[in-house]
C-alpha cells in the first residue's frame, strides 16, 4: 500500500515529548524521519519511566519507525555531518531554545544555504521572539500563559491540571505536523522552504475560542465551571453514579435533552431545558444518576441517541469495542502502543520498525550521505558519531 509521505526525508533534532510526536506522525505516514541525538545522554525520554532493556516505554512509542544517529553539534566534524544531510533532507525539526542552533552554525541560514528546499521547523515554549522567547517552560505554563488553565475546574475549585499534555501534543506536535506538511507543500512546488516558528503557548491560546468570544461580547467568560461547556449547565456535564463512578451528559442540543429526559424516565424535564443553567436542575440529575451504577446507566443509554456516555478508566477505554473496531492499539516492540488517529484510503499503518538504540543506523545513514566506510570509521573513532 502506498506510504503518503514516502520518499520524505526528516531529521529529528527534539526530544521528550512535542518535537518526537511531531515526527512519529511524519513516520508512521512513511516518512524517513532520522533521529538525531547528541553522544552523551541522548533524549532523556529514554531514561523516563521503565520499560523493555532499560529503555522507557514512553520513548519507544513515540519514537518507533524511526532511524538513530548520534551526533556531536560541539565538535566542527559533526556540524558537518548536519550540513551533509541537510543537503539531501525535506524537513528538519528541532526544539531547542530559540539561538542555540544558530551559535552552533547549524541555525535555518545555515542550512538553508546548502538546501533552499529544507522545512525547517523550530518547536519553543512561546516562539523565537518576544520578551518570553528564552523562558523555559513545560505544559502546564503553556496552558496557564494562554488562558487555559484559569478556566479549567470546578465551580468554586481551584484550577485543574488537565490529564492530557494540551500543549505538548496540539500546540508541539499537531500544529507542528500541519505547518510543516504546508511548508512542505509549498516547497514541492515552488522549490521555496522555510523557517516554521511553533510556540506552543500560542498554538494553546489560537484553539482557546470561546473565551475569546465572550471578552468581545462584554464582560468576559463567566467563572471557572459555570460556562456552557465547562460545567455550568445542567445537560453538559459530569456526574457520580451510586457506585462512584461517572457519566458524562452532552445533551446540549434540545433533541438530545428530550431523548435524554426520556430515557432517563424523568419526561416532566423536557420542559425545563431553557432552564440549563439552574443550580436548581442540575441537583435533580446529579440525585438522579446517584440512585443508579456506571454499568446500569450505561446500559439504559446505550441504544439512546442522545450523547449520555459512561467516564471510562484508560484500560476500559483500550478495550472498548469502538477503539478495538478502529484498531486503534497495536502489539510492537513489547509493548501496546497506539496507532495513528487517522485514516487515508489506500494506506495501511504497520510498525516497520522498533525506536532505535542510540546511534544504531550511523552507518547506512552516513553511507548515504556519501561517506566512505574510511571515513565512517573516523568518524566513530572521533567520537563525532
Amino acid at each position: 500500500m502506498s506510504r503518503p509521505l514516502a520518499g520524505v526525508r526528516v531529521l529529528d533534532l527534539s526530544r521528550l515529548l512535542p518535537g518526537p510526536v511531531a515526527t512519529l506522525h511524519l513516520a508512521d505516514l512513511g516518512a524517513d524521519v532520522v533521529k538525531i541525538e547528541d553522544t552523551g545522554a541522548g533524549d532523556y525520554a529514554r531514561t523516563m519511566g521503565d520499560g523493555p532493556d532499560g529503555t522507557s516505554r514512553f520513548f519507544r512509542a513515540v519514537n518507533r519507525n524511526k532511524r538513530g544517529l548520534s551526533l556531536d553539534l560541539k565538535q566542527a566534524a559533526g556540524r558537518e555531518v548536519l550540513l551533509r544531510l541537510a543537503a539531501g533532507a525535506d524537513i528538519l525539526v528541532e526544539s531547542f531554545r530559540p539561538g542555540v542552533m544558530d551559535r552552533l552554525g547549524v541555525g535555518y541560514a545555515a542550512l538553508a544555504a546548502v538546501n533552499p528546499r529544507l522545512v525547517y521547523c523550530a518547536i519553543t515554549g512561546y516562539g523565537q521572539d518576544g520578551p518570553w522567547a528564552l523562558r523555559a517552560g513545560h505544559d502546564l505554563n503553556y496552558i496557564a500563559q494562554a488562558g487555559v488553565l484559569e478556566q479549567t475546574g470546578t465551580a468554586g475549585g481551584p484550577p485543574a491540571i488537565p490529564a492530557l499534555q494540551i500543549g505538548d501534543l496540539l500546540g508541539g506536535a499537531m500544529s507542528a505536523v500541519a505547518a510543516i506538511l504546508a511548508a512542505l507543500h509549498r516547497a514541492r512546488t515552488s522549490g521555496e522552504g522555510g523557517f516554521v516558528d511553533v510556540a506552543m503557548a500560542e498554538s494553546v491560546l489560537a484553539h482557546n475560542l470561546f473565551p475569546l468570544f465572550a471578552l468581545q461580547a462584554g464582560g468576559g467568560p463567566p467563572p471557572r465551571g459555570s460556562d456552557l461547556l465547562t460545567g455550568g449547565h445542567a445537560n453538559y456535564g459530569v456526574y457520580r453514579t451510586a457506585d462512584d463512578r461517572y457519566m458524562a451528559v452532552g445533551a446540549l442540543e434540545e433533541k438530545f435533552w428530550q431523548l435524554f429526559c426520556d430515557a432517563a424516565g424523568r419526561p416532566e424535564l423536557k420542559a425545563r431545558y431553557a432552564e440549563s443553567a439552574s443550580p436548581a436542575l442540575r441537583r435533580e440529575l446529579e440525585t438522579l444518576f446517584a440512585g443508579r451504577t456506571q454499568a446500569e446507566w450505561t446500559a439504559l443509554f446505550d441504544g439512546v441517541d442522545c450523547c449520555v456516555t459512561p467516564v471510562l478508566t484508560p484500560a476500559e477505554a483500550l478495550a472498548h469495542p469502538q477503539a478495538q473496531a478502529r484498531r486503534m492499539t497495536v502489539a510492537a516492540d513489547g509493548m501496546t502502543q497506539y496507532a495513528p488517529p487517522f485514516r487515508i484510503s489506500g494506506w495501511d499503518f504497520a510498525v516497520e520498525r522498533a525506536a532505535p538504540s542510540p546511534g544504531e543506523h550511523a552507518g547506512e545513514i552516513l553511507a548515504e550521505a556519501g561517506y566512505s566506510p574510511a571515513e565512517i570509521d573516523e568518524l566513530r573513532l572521533s567520537r563525532i558519531v
